[in-house]
């Protein structure tokens, strides 16, 4: 292990300019399409200061620690100068070359999430088969990697919310089934659960079987949440089983079950599934919403707000969206 890597202080840091610079190159030679004029221009700019040479290394360092960037996400990045993937890559690259703790800390977490095996974006739904018979359903912007080996069938989520249908294991091990997030992990043989990992807490609701639940700071301590079910929990607190919203899955089947919700927690749970942002003003926080609301058309669901409630939706671009008081007559 490199000198870098091992220090919990990270590398040195180095100028934004140039690591920007050793990121493109990356990402520009680990396309398909690079040529060899490519590689000898990558050379000379290597060649022309010692810094340039230094965060090259250091880009290559990052890039087999996680385990290469991907060819078709490097195409992405080089085919739309102007596209999400692009940003996205880039700012965790530039992150890690730069270097500096913070940075390199953050820049390690979001390169996890974009190399994931497993990644929805922005209102995307994903449902993958795996290799154990198991199925995994991802929700909007959510990241997964897959881990199966000898002694556990391991899903390490970095954020977002799956659902997970697993099935007990058939080989002699009979290995359990993990889902590790960042406030502690879940594990079971075999159950139907629901897992919301979000900055605060971890959300856990099981559909059928029961699963055991692991803070990270409380090492040895378990809860068991039965069918039925659901738990939230963080790293120094276990949860407290409670009854099951049953409507809590509904984004599996592209619906949002709203009951007397607060238009504020409306306004938060719709706008994960839409790009931009969304507000609602405090003067209409507290209103009460109630109905089924399609969440593949959230445009759909938010033209619907105003036959029941006295509020207005102004749409200052297609990406920023605010609720507000109707205009009075």
């Amino acid at each position: 292990m490199d000198a870098a890597a091992a220090s919990p202080a990270g590398p040195p840091s180095l100028e934004r300019g140039v690591a920007r610079a050793a990121a493109r190159w990356l990402l520009r030679l680990s396309s398909p399409s690079a040529t060899d004029a490519d590689v000898r221009a990558c050379a000379r700019w290597r060649a022309s200061r010692a810094e340039h040479e230094q965060a090259w290394q250091r880009a290559q360092r990052i890039n087999e620690r996680f385990a290469r960037v991907p060819a078709a996400l490097g195409m992405a990045a080089l085919d739309r100068p102007e596209s999400r993937p692009r940003r996205t890559v880039l700012k965790a690259l530039v992150a890690l070359v730069a270097g500096g703790a913070g940075a390199w800390a953050a820049g390690q977490g979001r390169a996890r999430e974009w190399i994931a095996d497993y990644r929805s974006g922005v209102g995307e739904y994903r449902r993958v088969a795996l290799d154990d018979g198991s199925v995994l359903e991802l929700n909007t912007s959510t990241a997964v990697d897959v881990r199966f080996d000898a002694r556990m069938r391991l899903l390490r989520l970095y954020g977002g919310e799956i659902a997970v249908h697993a099935v007990r294991d058939a080989t002699a091990a009979g290995r359990p089934l993990l889902v590790s997030t960042r406030h502690g992990e879940i594990e079971t043989e075999a159950a139907d659960f629901d897992v919301r990992d979000g900055d605060a807490r971890c959300q856990v609701q099981v559909r059928a079987g029961e699963v055991r639940i692991r803070c990270a700071g409380l090492p040895g301590k378990a809860v068991v949440v039965k069918a039925g079910q659901q738990g939230d929990f963080t790293a120094s607190a276990l949860p407290e089983a409670a009854p099951a919203d049953s409507r809590v899955d509904g984004w599996t089947r592209g619906i949002l079950y709203a009951d007397r919700m607060p238009l504020a927690d409306f306004a938060h749970e719709l706008g994960r599934y839409r790009r931009g942002v969304l507000r609602c003003d405090p003067a209409v926080a507290g209103l009460r919403i109630s109905g089924i609301f399609q969440l593949r058309d959230t445009d759909a669901a938010l033209a619907a707000l105003p036959a029941t409630l006295p509020v207005r939706v102004r749409y200052l671009t297609p990406y920023w969206v605010g609720i507000g008081p109707a205009a009075r007559a």
